[in-house]
C-alpha cells in the first residue's frame, strides 16, 4: 500500500502545483492519473498550444508549462500512479482515506485532493465493428511505451496534436508509419504539420488524406486495416500493420468519483470557496476545473490559487496541534525551512542592521 500525506487525484497543472505548495509545508504528495504521463489535457491534447494567461509568462506552450511544473516539484520527490483511474474511497476510523484504483493499487492518505480537471479522460473510439476484440492486441487508444512499436508497422488515425506528435516520434522507432486523417486540414500546431510533411517528403512517413479506417482485420490480433479514400472513386485500400492507434482525443467524465458521496452540480464537485475548497466530506478537497462554486472561473491560474489554500488547510488538518507559520520562498528558498531558513533569516537581519 502506498502511504502519503496528501493524495492528489489528477496530475494536471493544478495537481502538480499542489505538490509544490505542499512541499513547502513539508507534506508528502502522491498523484494518481488515468493518463500515462503527467500534465492532463496540456500533455495529452494540446502540448504545443500556447497559453497566454499564466503570470510571468507572456506566452508558454502547454507542454512546456508541464515541464516547468515537473521541474519545480522535483525537489519534493512526489510519487505517481499513472495509467490507473481512482475507483473507490474508504474513510478510516482515524479520518484518513484509502483510495483504490481500477487495477487494485491501494493508497492511504490523511487528505485527498481531487484535481481531476474536467474529470477522468476516456478515449473517443472510432465507430468500427468488433473494436473491443482487438483492444490490447495491436489496438491502442494511447501510447504508453513507444518502445512497444520499435521495428513494427504502425497505422495512426487522427488530425490533432497527439496524432501529429506521435507520428513524428514513431518515425524514428517504427519500421513503417502511416498517418490517416479524414480531412486534408489538421487541427494541430503548424510546425507539427510541417514536420510531418518533411517526413513524408523523406519517405519516412506515409500520409493518407482524406481517408477513413473502416475495418480492422486479423484473427487473434491486428494484422491489417481497411480504409476508404474520400475521393470520387471511394477507393478501398488494405494496409498491412502490426498496430493500429486511433488518436481522436479524450472525453472528460467525472467517472467513479461521482459515486463517492460528494455533492455534485452539473458534473462538477461543489466546494466551500469561502475557506479552503473542501467538499461536503471533511478531508476531501476539490481544486481546479473539477470543482464549482459561485463565481468559479475555469482558469489554470485560479487552480493554482485554490491549490495553495487547500494545502494550508490540509496542513492544519494533518497537524491540528501545530501553529501554521506563513513561509516565503524569497527567504527560506525551496529545499528546506529548517536550518537553512534560520541561516537565511540571520543574513537578512544582519544586512538590514548593518550601516
Amino acid at each position: 500500500m502506498i502511504t502519503t500525506d496528501i493524495l492528489i487525484i489528477g496530475a494536471g497543472p493544478t495537481g502538480l502545483f499542489a505538490v509544490f505548495e505542499a512541499g513547502l509545508l513539508k507534506l508528502k504528495c502522491h498523484l494518481i492519473d488515468a493518463l500515462a504521463q503527467p500534465g492532463g489535457q496540456c500533455s495529452e491534447l494540446y502540448p504545443k498550444k500556447p497559453i497566454y494567461d499564466i503570470p510571468g509568462f507572456p506566452e508558454v506552450l502547454a507542454g512546456d508549462l508541464v515541464d516547468n511544473l515537473m521541474q519545480q516539484i522535483a525537489p519534493f520527490q512526489p510519487g505517481f500512479t499513472l495509467g490507473e483511474r481512482a475507483e473507490t474511497i474508504e474513510k478510516q476510523e482515524d479520518g484518513s482515506f484509502i483510495v483504490t484504483t481500477g487495477k487494485g493499487t491501494k493508497h492511504h492518505a490523511k487528505v485527498v485532493a481531487i484535481a481531476g480537471g474536467l474529470g477522468s479522460f476516456e478515449p473517443r473510439k472510432p465507430t468500427i465493428d468488433d473494436l473491443d476484440r482487438y483492444e490490447d492486441k495491436g489496438l491502442s487508444y494511447m501510447i504508453k511505451n513507444p518502445e512497444d512499436y520499435r521495428d513494427k508497422k504502425v497505422v495512426l488515425a487522427g488530425g490533432g496534436d497527439s496524432a501529429l506528435d506521435w507520428t513524428i516520434f514513431l518515425a524514428d522507432i517504427a519500421k513503417e508509419v502511416t498517418l490517416v486523417h479524414r480531412r486534408e486540414e489538421f487541427r494541430g500546431a503548424l510546425d507539427s504539420v510541417e514536420k510531418v510533411q518533411e517526413l513524408v517528403d523523406q519517405q519516412k512517413v506515409r500520409l493518407i488524406t482524406p481517408a477513413e479506417i473502416l475495418k480492422i482485420q486479423g484473427e487473434d490480433k491486428v494484422e491489417a486495416v481497411l480504409l476508404q479514400h474520400n475521393d470520387e472513386a471511394k477507393r478501398m485500400e488494405e494496409i498491412q500493420c502490426d498496430a493500429f492507434i486511433p488518436l481522436f482525443g479524450l472525453a472528460p467524465k467525472l467517472g467513479p468519483i461521482a459515486d463517492w458521496g460528494l455533492e455534485i452540480e452539473k458534473n462538477a464537485i461543489k466546494v466551500n470557496n469561502s475557506l479552503d475548497y473542501q467538499t461536503n466530506i471533511p478531508g476531501i478537497y476539490a481544486i481546479g476545473d473539477v470543482n464549482t462554486y459561485p463565481g468559479k472561473l475555469k482558469l489554470i491560474l485560479c487552480g493554482f490559487h485554490e491549490a495553495t489554500l487547500m494545502c494550508q488547510s490540509a496542513y492544519q488538518r494533518i497537524y491540528p496541534d501545530k501553529r501554521y507559520v506563513m513561509k516565503y520562498t524569497t527567504v527560506g528558498g525551496v529545499d528546506g525551512f529548517d536550518g537553512s531558513r534560520k541561516v537565511a533569516e540571520k543574513a537578512v537581519v544582519k544586512k538590514i542592521g548593518s550601516k
